[in-house]
């Protein structure tokens, strides 16, 4: 998994609340178990129009929000099903941070365990972060060493993170990650086992 640092970079507003799941990324496109090449299938019923063209009032198929790597969102962002597409489908995009006032548990973890922070924000911050996503220099800077986000007119944004979930980004540690850090421990206990019960 890709560390995650800082990440300064272009924000794409999306001031929808309860954006389900199966709005980031419909049903039809689960039947693949690869993390790549969903991107183009993100929000696939906002961005495209019925004959396959783009939808060019989508923020996401306008300049210089095509390139974005930050998401500002509306409350309970990512409630629906628990399918892990959801997160595979914005990193895929190049979406590398979600900032919102409240996200669903599951897609709350699933992003982690992908390599994307979701950031918890009062709605009155997230609707300033709003402001500037929707703006002409819609830049932000989002550090999760100082768990900040900075903006081009000078305002900083602290934002709480527990801090396992902060050293496993830091790190770029998902659960195999964190396993493989005990490989040693691991391979000393199966060779003891081994030994020991020789007949297993």
């Amino acid at each position: 998994m890709e560390k995650f640092v800082r990440l300064e970079g272009i924000a794409a507003p999306l001031p929808l609340t309860n954006v389900d799941t199966d709005m980031i990324i419909p049903k039809q496109f689960l039947k693949t178990i690869k993390r790549s090449g969903l991107g183009k299938a993100l929000f696939y019923e906002l961005r495209y129009n019925e004959d396959g063209s783009e939808n060019p009032d989508f923020i996401l198929n306008r300049e210089p929000w095509r390139k974005a790597s930050i998401l500002v969102a509306g409350e309970n962002f990512g409630c629906g099903s628990s399918r892990e597409h959801a997160p595979w489908a914005l990193l895929d995009f190049g979406i590398r941070c979600i900032i919102a006032p409240s996200f669903a548990d599951i897609f709350y973890n699933n992003c982690f365990q992908n390599g994307i922070l979701p950031v918890k924000l009062p709605k009155a911050e997230v609707d300033r972060l709003m402001a500037v996503a929707e703006s002409d220099m819609p830049e932000l800077a989002v550090d999760l060493e100082k768990q900040q986000i900075e903006a081009p007119n000078g305002v900083t944004i602290p934002f709480d993170i527990d801090p396992f979930r902060k050293h496993c980004l830091l790190e770029g540690l998902d659960d195999i990650g964190l396993t493989l850090q005990k490989l040693d421990v691991i391979e000393a206990f199966e060779k003891d086992y081994a030994e020991r019960f020789p007949w297993l």
